[in-house]
């Protein structure tokens, strides 16, 4: 029995998990999928039954596919093919690589935090809006437009509207292949310009906060931690200026804790990182959720127990 983290290297939140898995006694096998083919093997077999048997193996360690129980997928990197090979080739081994690596291990049957599959899923800002209204949350009025007019309109029927980037900012380019940062930003009307027409654009209506919170979901258990901005910019967007912000743990509604989990279950979601704007009445409105979200500092600021709460998961399916 054993606990399979498909995680990058250099990854703290992770090591919060493994070091509770660890105390528990309980086997774990960590990789980067990033790391294959070049430092990493996969010896697979499927058999005409359907059963998938081989191992996983790196420079130190290997583990059968079959003893893995559940799986904790958190910050792999992309395949990296070996440099000697043309641009060319290149993008057809990592192509490969990805649907050979990631073939085989999401056909395992075990326990997943979660599915990769899942996760891509939901990871669409729209899609999410509308599920969590469906749930039962509160949401802001929002447009998904490419046309400069029709978000003039929107800001200037809404009065106060935010432009929001869906995926992150522009790839800041190089081998890590990462998205620069692009906050969330207040517009008015005649600030939208026709650049508009360039893509999809996210404006939503402002909602006016007293605070917010970040709610970080494992499996039946809420961990909410009010999140209050000290500075002009943090208050827009607190992830503009942590260095301003205070936390303390707080306790959701009975109301919004029911939809979270009708919102979870209709997802398929063992875990999600939600974010909410409490307005100045008391009144929580869903912002967004990131289904692979960063939840350690969290932990470290609230004394919250969420690694214990996911190694929960990852062990029950491993006894």
């Amino acid at each position: 029995m054993t606990v399979l983290v498909l995680t990058q290297q250099l990854d703290p939140t992770a090591d919060l998990v493994i070091r509770e898995l660890h105390q528990r006694g309980i086997p774990v096998f960590r990789c980067d999928p990033g790391d294959f083919p070049e430092a990493v093997e996969l010896e697979a077999h499927v058999s005409v039954t359907g059963a998938v048997t081989g191992v996983l193996r790196s420079a130190e360690r290997e583990v059968d596919l079959e003893k893995v129980t559940s799986v904790y997928y958190r910050r792999p990197t992309p395949h990296r093919a070996h440099s000697r090979l043309n641009s060319t080739e290149q993008t057809w081994s990592e192509r490969e690589a990805a649907a050979g690596f990631g073939g085989v291990v999401t056909t395992l049957g075990c326990r997943w935090v979660n599915h990769p599959h899942r996760n891509m899923a939901v990871a669409h800002k729209p899609h999410q809006l509308a599920a969590a209204a469906r749930a039962g949350l509160t949401v802001p009025e929002s447009l998904i437009t490419n046309n400069a007019d029709a978000a003039r309109d929107f800001a200037e029927a809404q009065g106060k509207a935010v432009y929001k980037a869906m995926t992150g900012g522009p790839d800041t380019g190089g081998e890590a292949r990462t998205a620069s940062a692009l906050y969330t930003t207040l517009v008015t009307a005649d600030e939208i310009t026709p650049g508009v027409a360039r893509t999809a654009h996210l404006f939503q209506a402002w909602v006016d906060k007293a605070c917010e919170v970040r709610l970080t979901v494992v499996g039946e258990r809420l961990f909410a931690a009010r999140i209050d901005a000290r500075s002009a910019k943090a208050h827009v967007d607190w992830r503009a200026d942590y260095r301003n912000l205070a936390y303390s743990p707080i306790e959701p509604p009975s109301g919004v804790g029911r939809a979270v989990h009708r919102l979870m279950s209709g997802l398929h979601l063992t875990f999600g990182a939600l974010d909410f704007v409490v307005t100045p009445h008391g009144r929580w409105v869903f912002l967004e959720l990131n289904p692979n979200g960063q939840w350690g500092w969290i932990q470290l600021a609230t004394g919250q127990p969420i690694a214990a709460a996911i190694a929960d998961q990852l062990q029950e399916s491993s006894r």
